[in-house]
């Protein structure tokens, strides 16, 4: 018998242990909330012993960690490499970060909506590590719109408050959109461009 039925035997180092425990977290906490999880709900989802679970995460606090810590870097590689692709026109730098924070949300709403209302029942030290990771992905953000700015194209009086309006509006979407509705991905992110496009001002193409 295995690790998941009687909890005798040694958990399986690599492979898809702590793929299950990671996968049912994820589920779990998106269900009942941090605070309305036990690490005994997680391993019983997950299929398997706490001392498996324990082998691989030595607390709660580290699960939602890695948890928050994965997807944030998840995302800002996403944004990084959509970037390097774009090129250095700030409007065409904002449609890429707009569109990959999108599709991102979209396609991780459970991560993103985690993101969004877990990340300050982190300890102290563990919120520090994932507050750093979405400083840089802020930063993305910063140097986009502060670019476009100094360069006369965006013409937005406060871009502080641009970038924090075209963040929120962004990630709001992991919480209310729903795949297969009546609007699609595609209309969903021009929507999104557009909406980021008018917040900084975008000084019109003459001619």
């Amino acid at each position: 018998m295995t690790a998941a039925t009687n909890g005798s035997s040694p958990p399986t180092p690599r492979g898809g242990g702590r793929d299950a425990i990671t996968d049912a977290a994820r589920e779990i906490f998106a269900e009942r909330g941090y605070h309305g999880t036990s690490i005994r709900d997680i391993a019983r989802r997950a299929g398997l012993s706490l001392s498996a679970l324990y082998y691989w995460h030595p607390s709660k606090q580290h699960l939602l960690a890695v948890l928050l810590e994965e997807s944030t870097q998840d995302y800002f590689q996403h944004c990084d490499d959509a970037l390097r692709a774009a090129g250095d026109d700030p409007v065409d730098r904002l449609r890429a970060i707009v569109a990959t924070s999108i599709e991102y949300r979209v396609r991780r709403r459970v991560e993103s909506n985690l993101a969004t209302r877990e990340w300050r029942n982190l300890e102290p030290d563990l919120r520090a590590r994932v507050a750093e990771l979405r400083r840089s992905a802020t930063a993305l953000w910063t140097e986009i719109i502060d670019a476009g700015v100094a360069s006369g194209v965006f013409r937005c009086a406060h871009p502080d408050d641009a970038r924090r309006a075209i963040v929120a509006a962004c990630n709001a979407v992991a919480q209310w959109y729903e795949p297969g509705g009546e609007l699609g991905l595609a209309d969903l992110v021009s929507r999104y461009t557009d909406i980021a496009l008018r917040i900084v001002d975008v000084e019109p193409v003459s001619g």
